[in-house]
């Protein structure tokens, strides 16, 4: 009977899509990971558990669980189903790679077959997730909106249209990039001051009689 799984390894997807979590990530890692000692491959990654067997497997206080649970879930990482006597966690095993089974008899041997196969097992993609440049800007620029916004906004539009996790960040980022588009299009003030000071220098009944004179005498240039 098959009493321990043998391993089950989590993929760097799921690492990098806790990252925009900050100091919350550790806490909600580590009930991923208690939730895992429970659900097996068997019964489709999904077990029933309560609140005070997370509390004693991972030493965190109870409103600390319950918020990774409801974090886990809003990120679609875990999902929830109600029941009448509590609640049952399915795992979504789309940030699991697979689980090769390990007999406790016969435990030694399969490690060391394991060992022997190391160049036929299934690594983990060097490539699995690259890690989004957007949640790279938002992790770097934490708790400075302005420099995260106005680094989002030099992104390429279709990269912050088509983003799904960071939607409140991205349409700032959006409006700042139009804002800038806009002031871009805009006549210096400058420009606009010296040649409204040029056109009533030329409307000046003296300057205009003055210019006459000096370009009728050959006198240049003619504004002296």
């Amino acid at each position: 009977m098959i009493k321990t799984r043998g391993f089950l390894h989590l993929t760097y997807k799921l690492y990098h899509h806790l990252d925009k979590l900050g100091e919350r990530k550790a806490s909600c890692l580590c009930v991923y990971l208690g939730l895992l000692k429970y659900a097996w491959k068997k019964n489709k990654y999904t077990c029933h558990i309560r609140h005070a067997t997370l509390e004693k497997d991972t030493q965190l206080s109870r409103p600390t669980i319950k918020r990774c649970l409801d974090t886990l879930e809003k990120m679609n990482v875990i999902k929830t189903i109600r029941g009448k006597s509590g609640k049952t966690y399915v795992v979504n095993d789309k940030f699991l790679k697979e689980e090769k089974a390990m007999i406790v008899n016969n435990e030694l041997s399969s490690v060391n077959n394991e060992l022997s196969n190391v160049n036929k097992r299934a690594i983990l993609e060097e490539t699995t997730y690259q890690y989004n440049t957007i949640d790279k800007i938002i992790s770097i620029n934490r708790g400075n909106l302005d420099n995260t916004i106005n680094e989002l906004a030099t992104l390429p539009l279709p990269d912050l249209i088509k983003d799904t996790n960071n939607v409140y960040y991205c349409k700032l980022a959006i409006q700042r990039k139009e804002e800038l588009a806009r002031q871009k299009n805009l006549v210096d003030p400058q420009i606009i001051q010296r040649e409204l000071k040029k056109i009533t220098k030329e409307k000046n009944f003296a300057y205009k009689r003055k210019k006459e004179y000096n370009i009728k005498n050959g006198i240049k240039p003619w504004e002296k």
